[in-house]
């Protein structure tokens, strides 16, 4: 049996802005994009060394080995994703936004990981805006916010 891993990993975690209104206008439309999304999320992450361990309803998990490689990765895919929504009418463009966190994680064996570095990210992906193109220091503000939320949690759980 394989025992669970404890290792210290970058997280990112993203979701779709809107998925709720766009699935409301048009279920068939939004599946076909959030597919072709999710798509670009798989290339642009395994060419800077993430792996997609999960992608629930809207979203996209995935672990790194590197922040910087996380970070590097997460602007190239909003990048293609802008490009990819440009062909789209503004209402029906999927925007996501991304939150990525250092931190400590269980891995399963099957893949799947677990810990508080999970929920961060999780929580951090509503900080930044969901486009580089409305976020000109979209690499400062991403680590500026999650040095802020990480601080103001820890102060919250003492």
């Amino acid at each position: 049996m394989n025992e669970p891993q404890r290792r210290l990993q970058a997280i990112l975690a993203a979701d779709a802005a809107g998925f709720t209104r766009l699935m409301a206008a048009d279920e068939a439309a939004t599946v076909d994009a959030l597919n072709a999304s999710r798509q670009l999320f798989r290339t642009y992450l395994e060419a800077r060394g993430g792996r997609v361990v999960d992608t629930a309803g809207d979203s996209v998990l995935a672990v790194f080995d590197s922040v910087v490689e996380a970070t590097t990765a997460a602007l190239e895919v909003q990048t293609a994703l802008a490009a990819d929504n440009a062909a789209r009418a503004p209402e029906r463009q999927m925007a996501f936004r991304i939150g990525i966190n250092l931190g400590d994680l269980i891995g399963q064996g099957d893949g799947t990981v677990y810990g508080d570095g999970v929920n961060l990210a999780a929580r951090c992906r509503r900080l930044p805006c969901p486009a580089p193109s409305r976020c000109p220091n979209a690499r400062s503000r991403c680590s500026t916010a999650r040095s802020r939320h990480a601080a103001a949690t820890v102060a919250n759980n003492r």
